[in-house]
């Protein structure tokens, strides 16, 4: 197997990973505007709703995944087979467990579903449905462990091929059965299929790179590195409550104070918003498992210049994308699925606010996960989660559903904000982080800067009131397309920073060249 630098392994995965991310959200996109016209608002909603009570259960996986990838950072660079096979024989048996456990929780949620329902509204084989999302959520576990090898080897890329073919055959077929019959139930029979058909394909190819993986003389890690791992998931497991809490209980809480209706218009906003953060997302998947051999093999210093140039990265996409929802969500939503389904614009700012600060997290989040150094940080977790319920839901009986989203933004500004960047300084790179808040500012202020002109100029040329719908669309968008970028360059172009993503881009351009 021919090896790459980690320079080009960061960007075939990120390639790949935009790529299927940009194909899913076409694919999804097409979907849900059949979703929404073939089936009444009720079934919107419901969908929704279901989806954040599977997440939720989802919480028993723990966030062990992140612990064992980073587990296998060392033993990949040190080509130790042996202690790679006992990791994925912990993975393995840890993953049998949650899926049973999962199911065993989902079935103990069935006699409560009527009280998350706020609405009189009906959907007929209410449970049938539910039950087929639970299906589809412990299914997702089987033989993906294996996958995990292939990523943390920088492989991502080959995962992820296969998760796309498969999304686009899912998307096909589900499609064809709402045109059809707009059957519902049918729709996620499939979804099952394919999920279990996609992470058996994943589980062969894995067995044919990595032939060790058909051995069955595997013995689990000794005491030591058991007890190393399960602290970090112990750790990983506060993280993903918070974080499950944080981000996947905004529907129940519309659901149970509010109403489906305002769950139905959170979903189609939450597609466009979580579709464009899932692909800035991918990015940082993308160079997760190069960051962690990086961090395994080289000095702190050259470690801090990649994470510069990664955070300036991040603040440029997350700033742009921000700016360009800002303005085009509203146009969107109603050309796609209706007036009725659109948000007030306060609601959108916040929703957008709250889009841009994850955004600016993730290149430390993904330092801090592939170093290590979530285990710091775990309380974070629980405190942002509580907050984040308290605060929405006083919010939400002042303000409604503006409240539930003004109680994560100020939540978030109150703990990840700064706790975040403050322990990855601290332990990973042993230093001060004023810098880094610094820098934050900064961006900050030019998004800001340019957020304000393009939203000037979008008024000015094209006012809500405008009766063509398409036409404020294809204005906006052609607006966003350029100012926000013009801005972001003259604020930065001098910067340390871009100089070395500028060279590092024409270093692998030049290497792809004398390749070819």
């Amino acid at each position: 197997m021919e090896l790459k630098s980690r320079t080009e392994y960061s960007a075939w995965n990120t390639t790949a990973a935009v790529f299927s991310r940009i194909t899913a959200i076409v694919a999804g996109y097409i979907l849900r505007i059949i979703f929404t016209h073939t089936l009444s608002t009720s079934y919107v909603g419901i969908d929704g709703l279901f989806r954040d009570i599977i997440q939720v259960l989802s919480l028993s996986e723990m966030g062990v995944g992140t612990a064992i990838t980073y587990a296998l950072y060392r033993p990949i660079a040190e080509r130790d087979i042996e202690k790679q096979k006992s990791l994925l024989k912990m993975f393995y048996r840890f993953y049998q467990f949650v899926a049973i456990l999962v199911a065993l929780l989902g079935l103990g949620v069935v006699p409560f579903l009527k009280y998350l329902i706020r609405d009189e509204q009906q959907v007929g084989h209410l449970i049938l449905i539910y039950l087929l999302h639970l299906c589809s959520t412990v299914c997702s576990y089987l033989w993906i462990y294996k996958k995990t090898l292939m990523d943390a080897n920088q492989m991502l890329y080959i995962g992820i091929s296969y998760q796309t073919i498969s999304w686009i055959i899912q998307d096909i077929l589900q499609a064809a059965v709402l045109l059809i019959w707009k059957n519902y139930i049918a729709f996620l029979f499939i979804g099952i299929a394919t999920t279990i058909c996609c992470n058996f394909c994943i589980s062969k190819k894995a067995d044919k790179l990595y032939p060790f993986l058909k051995n069955k003389d595997a013995r689990m890690p000794e005491k030591n590195t058991r007890r190393a791992i399960f602290k970090n998931v112990r750790a990983m497991m506060m993280h993903k409550v918070g974080m499950v809490i944080v981000n996947n209980t905004d529907n129940l809480l519309i659901s149970a104070f509010v109403d489906l209706l305002n769950v139905g218009r959170y979903s189609n906003y939450y597609l466009v918003i979580g579709s464009i953060s899932q692909l800035l997302n991918q990015v940082y998947q993308g160079i997760t498992a190069s960051v962690g051999n990086l961090g395994v093999t080289e000095d702190t210093e050259h470690i801090q210049k990649v994470f510069d140039a990664s955070f300036f990265i991040g603040q440029w996409l997350s700033g742009f994308s921000a700016i360009c929802l800002y303005e085009l969500l509203n146009p969107f939503i109603a050309m796609s699925f209706g007036e009725k389904y659109v948000f007030d614009v306060p609601v959108v700012f916040v929703l957008c606010l709250n889009f841009y600060l994850n955004g600016m997290r993730n290149a430390v989040l993904t330092f801090r996960d592939s170093m290590g150094l979530f285990y710091y940080d775990r309380y974070k977790a629980i405190v942002e989660a509580v907050l984040n319920l308290f605060l929405s839901i006083v919010l939400c009986f002042r303000f409604g559903v503006l409240g539930v989203f003004l109680g994560t933004a100020l939540s978030m500004l109150l703990t990840s904000i700064w706790v975040e960047p403050y322990i990855l300084y601290k332990y990973g790179f042993q230093r001060s982080g004023k810098k880094y808040f610094v820098y934050f500012f900064w961006y900050c202020i030019c998004a800001a800067a340019a957020g304000y002109v393009a939203d000037y100029l979008c008024r000015m040329i094209l006012p809500d009131s405008s009766e063509n719908v398409i036409m404020i669309l294809l204005g906006r968008a052609g607006i966003c397309a350029v100012l926000p970028n013009i801005i972001f360059f003259l604020c930065h172009f001098h910067s340390k920073e871009f100089r070395f993503v500028m060279q590092k881009a024409k270093r692998l351009f030049c290497q792809k060249r004398r390749k070819n």
